[in-house]
This record gives C-alpha cells, structure tokens and sequence, in this order.
C-alpha cells in the first residue's frame, strides 16, 4: 500500500476541520447551543487564592474501604475550605460523576455553592456530566496538578480523620449500615468536635 504524502495528509486535516466548523455553523444557525470546547468550568493552576468566606471553596475526594465479607464500597467526602465542615460523605458502592452530581444537587437545596471546588483529575471529577453541572451553575472546578496531593491538602487530611477515627474503627454489615455510622461520626465531627476554624454550619 502506497504512504499518503505529506500534503495529502494536510488536506485531509483541512477537509476534517473545515466540516467540523461547518456542522457547528449550521446546527448554532439551527438553533443549537453547541460548545467547540469541554471543561470551560475548569482550571488547573499552581497557586490557589485562599478561602477568605465560607463556601468561597469546597474540596471533594473519593476513599475506599470494604463491608464485613470483603464487598468494597466508595465514600465521596466534600468539605468546605473556610470552616473545615463536613458537608457531606457519600457511601455508594459504585460512584460515577452523575452520583457527584447527585451529592452537589442535595447540598444545592440547603446552602449556597461554592465559587469553585477542588478536585483530583480521577475520571469522576473529569466527566462530562460534572463539567456541565459546574459550567450551569458557575462553579469553577479547580483541578489538582498530576501527582501533587499537597494541591488538596484540607482534603486529605480530614481523609486520614475519616479513616483513622472511622473506617479504621467499625466494622459495616452492609451498605445502610456504613451510611449511618459514616454519617454519625460526620456529625460529631462537625458539632461536637470544635476546632478554632470551624463556625457555624453555613447557609
């Protein structure tokens, strides 16, 4: 089979291009809210403005443990940067970005989103359904550095909180089991816990 030259394959390119900007055109003209881009809602920097209010920025992680006979499960843990508070600690055995949504939209009915959310690059955090989530409700998604977890470092240690004074110390029957204890300690840690960062629950 003869190689394609070099200028062959330049136009192909060009022919691709140029349908692809044709077909965006026309369906803009038709009426469709077509976007050349995905991840508008992110940003991936060195250096992060501190949380000077609450909800200016919440950070979110994913930990993993196991049920009694060995059965794994996920906990996506969601904490504000201001206080320090625990909104949330999703137990799910299979967490996609539409149940990180689901979390978002639950805290969305009781208090005000943050300007932006801290988050890993793990396909979760990464997906489609997240990223038009944030870009709709204007939430930037701040993404940590590849292999830096100092970028999300509040997350990280209430995670080591989580799994040293919680995980470490239960055993879970099953998945409404690990819910309710998870929870139960959130709880705690949030009211009964008080560190000198942490004010009163936000709305």
């Amino acid at each position: 089979m003869a190689k394609t030259s070099g200028s062959s394959k330049a136009n192909h390119l060009f022919v691709v291009l140029a349908t692809s900007l044709t077909l965006q055109f026309l369906l803009r003209r038709a009426g469709w809210n077509v976007n050349a881009k995905r991840r508008v809602s992110c940003r991936t920097r060195v250096d992060r403005p501190d949380a000077n209010h609450i909800n200016d920025c919440w950070a979110m992680d994913f930990m993993s443990d196991e049920l009694f006979d060995g059965r794994q499960i996920r906990l996506l843990t969601i904490v504000d940067h201001f206080t320090r508070e625990s909104l949330a600690i999703e137990v799910g055995q299979r967490m996609r970005g539409k149940n990180v949504v689901s979390a978002l939209e639950r805290l969305a009915c009781n208090r005000t989103l943050p300007k932006s959310i801290c988050v890993d690059n793990g396909p979760e955090f990464t997906s489609k359904v997240l990223d038009q989530w944030a870009y709709a409700n204007g939430v930037t998604l701040d993404l940590s550095r590849p292999v830096k977890p100092t970028d999300n470092a509040y997350i990280e240690s209430f995670n080591g909180s989580v799994r040293a004074e919680c995980l470490n110390e239960n055993w879970f029957l099953s998945l409404d089991d690990a819910t309710e204890k998870i929870e139960a300690w959130r709880v705690d840690y949030n009211e009964h816990r008080r560190h000198s960062v942490l004010g009163s629950p936000a709305r």
